[in-house]
């Protein structure tokens, strides 16, 4: 049986906090062991999938790379690669779209305070801003961890590592996004906390969601909500399935790292001491 929590207090203004209380990213003490600057970026040896190879280079997700070979853009010493791909020790000889792949660089990771009204994409066929016409110039390639939807705003992780990407999205991970809804109807904090067993809804199931009614204004509320999933829309699909309109949807965290401050639109790098004690503590 869940315990149920009261209400949390929330700032009198219609605005969301930049981060959760009563969480606060990780920082490594003054006493902790400091990383090496290769600490944690070992290559594997032995022979690895072009996909794993190509993913670790940044040159984008292991589905994005499967998908590169299905379209005869990556070549290796001037032959085209077909399925099934071989297994590969290294990147010599490896061509994408007849550019030689660049060996990989030190894992880096950013935090983007990303707007609504932008996808999280590279381009779109419908022409609208992308995540990447936002972004500064002269950034390393990135790819987004996880996506934000068009009208969804928030911290939006991006990495140049495509297995470290894989690694943050993976459920498996356990790694908590966390969420803050504005929305408009009747939902009570009994109701809420019953999404701690999990719920299912037009037959797809949704794990478990560590959610709090924050601040009520009439009808209207802010909801904060913990999952680890991430499955498409799912933030709003739950509070939907209680009658409720969300109007405003922000991620606040995920993982350790948090908005916390950082301005719409701007982008900032994760320090490598901070970056590396999250690595080791994934596993």
């Amino acid at each position: 049986m869940t315990t149920r929590r009261p209400p949390r207090s929330a700032p009198d203004r219609d605005a969301p906090r930049d981060a959760p209380r009563g969480r606060r990213a990780a920082r490594a003490d003054s006493s902790a062991r400091k990383p090496k600057p290769d600490e944690g970026e070992r290559e594997e040896e032995g022979p690895q999938r072009i996909a794993k190879l190509l993913a670790r280079a940044g040159v984008g997700s292991r589905r994005d790379v499967e998908r590169m070979v299905e379209e005869g853009r990556i070549a290796l010493n001037g032959q085209l690669i077909v399925h099934p791909a071989p297994l590969l020790t290294s990147l010599e000889g490896l061509t994408v779209d007849g550019e030689p792949v660049a060996k990989p660089v030190s894992t880096r990771l950013y935090r983007f305070h990303k707007p609504a009204g932008c996808i999280t994409a590279a381009r779109d066929p419908k022409g609208r801003k992308t995540i990447y016409d936002l972004l500064p110039k002269g950034l390393p390639r990135l790819m987004p961890v996880g996506r934000l939807d068009y009208n969804t705003e928030g911290l939006l992780l991006m990495t140049n590592d495509g297995e470290f990407k894989r690694q943050l999205e993976l459920p498996a991970s356990g790694v908590e996004r966390t969420y803050r809804a504005r929305a408009f109807g009747d939902i009570s904090q009994t109701q809420l906390e019953e999404l701690a067993m999990g719920i299912t809804i037009e037959g797809v199931t949704y794990g478990k969601i560590d959610a709090n009614l924050e601040r009520r204004t009439g009808r209207n509320q802010w909801v904060e909500m913990t999952l680890t999933e991430g499955k498409n829309r799912e933030v709003r699909k739950v509070l939907e399935h209680f009658g409720l309109q969300v109007s405003r949807l922000i991620r606040t965290r995920y993982g350790v790292f948090e908005l916390d401050g950082l301005p719409m639109g701007a982008v900032d790098v994760v320090p490598r001491d901070e970056l590396f004690k999250f690595r080791r503590h994934l596993g």
